[in-house]
């Protein structure tokens, strides 16, 4: 891939990801919208929160993404009684009695982390260290994590008993914010047949650790018009209550709005959209296919909208 110009290289990308989508629909039934914003994170090198209710496979779309991927793979149960040192690993004496690191399962590429809201904010905090870091202080020393490096957290959106909801600042670190919906009657159908039968799907790995990591530079070479860009910044500016640019929407029903990392995966976003579509440089509409994504879970609403059961998605609708 190293051989070829951007535009050959943003070809080859459009190219993979159909593959890769050809490849997940053996395992996954329907759920497009999900594996397009997952596979778009990963190239965007962002992290992504998938919500939804049980039995939806948000943990087998991350173990099948990561097998076709070619990618290292821990699954993390997120529990009231996990430690930090669950997650990343410990210091033990070794036979000759000297101190030895023995890493947790946080040291893979890619890392579900199952019900990040069941376990208390002391170990929350040490995965979003990690997220934000790429690394892993221990005794003062860092150790890198591999390269690629991705976090998929689950949340379940209705038990809501005996669980820590994510702090805001933790949710900015999400690039996304993906919600799996119930599959429609045929595509439960489908799923009934695949899961009860005995044959088993298998998958083929279409690309390697190191094409994920040229494909993540590519996206960020992807070059942007001003006025694309601009309407990423306007967009993010509208949705903060009391600012210049707030429409009524947003004073009457936000308590306050997204911050500037959510322009910067806007943009990151955009671009990635663009690619996997076969666009060599992202316009508005491209802006708009990652808006809800990057905004849901980076606006807060207000009582007003609470009682009025006015939900954010109908908001960022009517800002965009």
């Amino acid at each position: 891939m190293s051989q070829m110009t951007d535009v050959e290289a943003v070809d080859a990308l459009a190219l993979k990801f159909k593959e890769l989508k050809a490849e997940i629909a053996k395992v996954i039934v329907g759920q497009d919208e999900a594996v397009d914003l997952v596979l778009t994170s990963i190239f965007s090198n962002g992290h992504s929160l998938l919500v939804g209710v049980p039995g939806l496979a948000k943990t087998l779309l991350v173990s099948t993404i990561s097998q076709v991927l070619e990618l290292s793979f821990s699954r993390i149960q997120f529990t009231p009684d996990l430690m930090p040192s669950d997650i990343v690993g410990a210091e033990i004496l070794d036979e000759s009695r000297k101190f030895k690191f023995n890493k947790g399962p946080i040291f893979s590429n890619i890392v579900l982390a199952d019900e990040i809201n069941r376990t208390p904010p002391k170990t929350q905090a040490a995965l979003l260290e990690a997220m934000q870091e790429k690394s892993v202080t221990i005794n003062g020393v860092p150790n890198a994590l591999p390269k690629p490096f991705f976090v998929l957290a689950t949340q379940n959106p209705i038990e809501q008993e005996g669980t820590y909801p994510l702090p805001e600042a933790q949710l900015d670190r999400f690039m996304f914010n993906i919600i799996l919906d119930y599959p429609s009657y045929e595509e439960e159908v489908e799923v009934v047949k695949k899961t009860t039968s005995n044959v088993q799907a298998s998958v083929n790995k279409i690309m390697s650790a190191e094409d994920i990591i040229e494909f993540q530079q590519l996206v960020r070479k992807i070059p942007i018009a001003d006025n694309v860009l601009e309407y990423a910044v306007k967009l993010v500016g509208k949705t903060r209550p009391n600012s210049a640019t707030a429409p009524d929407i947003i004073n009457e029903y936000v308590a306050w709005g997204a911050g500037p990392r959510a322009a910067q995966y806007l943009v990151l976003g955009a671009k990635c959209h663009a690619a996997i579509n076969g666009k060599y440089s992202p316009d508005i509409e491209d802006v708009k296919a990652v808006a809800m994504p990057v905004l849901r879970h980076r606006m807060f609403k207000n009582y007003k909208a609470e009682a009025e059961d006015f939900s954010t998605e109908k908001i960022i609708q009517e800002i965009l």
